[in-house]
């Protein structure tokens, strides 16, 4: 297996870092986002870290100027990119985007699958057209985290299973770099 790269989107809270969190038990892995960049420019402008509604149109909005103005985060994710490429190997990489038009734009430059995490136990986000528009694109896989963390971590052991076309072995995946189960990476 070659590194892969996946598209990461869902409202916020649906549980995309502990989707991740799991992976990274099975198979070495990495996780980036769109917005790296722009929370390092709105915590030195005074952003405390939160997660409210006014928090994420801040961000929100904060990345739209950036990107019209330098195409900011995707130059960003480039470079991230191409580090993931030249320093790791049988790896995968999930990047969070959630604007459909950028989600498109990395599934061309870098030859991307999309995800798209959904949970009934949150509400849609709608305070800021990053979140109100994470269910307008076609995703290449849809994960329900409808369940248990037990049943996201099954989910997470099976989505590695399927692009990674390994076997159980005792019901754990070897991972495919350090080949011990779970990852020791």
């Amino acid at each position: 297996m070659n590194n892969k790269i996946f598209i990461l989107n869902g409202s916020g809270g649906v549980g995309k870092d502990t989707f991740v969190d799991f992976i990274k038990e099975f198979i070495s892995s990495y996780h980036y986002s769109s917005v790296t960049k722009v929370k390092l420019i709105a915590n030195q402008i005074g952003w405390s870290g939160g997660k409210t509604e006014k928090d994420r149109k801040f961000l929100s909005d904060l990345k739209l100027l950036t990107t019209d103005y330098c195409d900011m985060s995707f130059v960003d994710i480039k470079e991230y990119v191409t580090f993931f490429n030249n320093n790791y190997n049988n790896s995968l990489l999930f990047i969070d985007i959630r604007e459909p038009v950028e989600i498109k734009r990395a599934v061309n430059e870098f030859g991307a699958k999309t995800i798209l995490i959904t949970s009934n136990r949150v509400e849609k986000i709608t305070s800021n057209m990053a979140d109100e528009n994470v269910d307008k694109f076609k995703y290449d896989e849809y994960i329900k985290n409808d369940g248990s963390l037990d049943d996201l971590k099954t989910i997470a052991k099976d989505f590695v299973k399927k692009i990674t076309n390994l076997t159980y072995d005792k019901n754990e995946l070897l991972c495919l770099v350090c080949g011990h189960q779970p990852c020791k990476c």
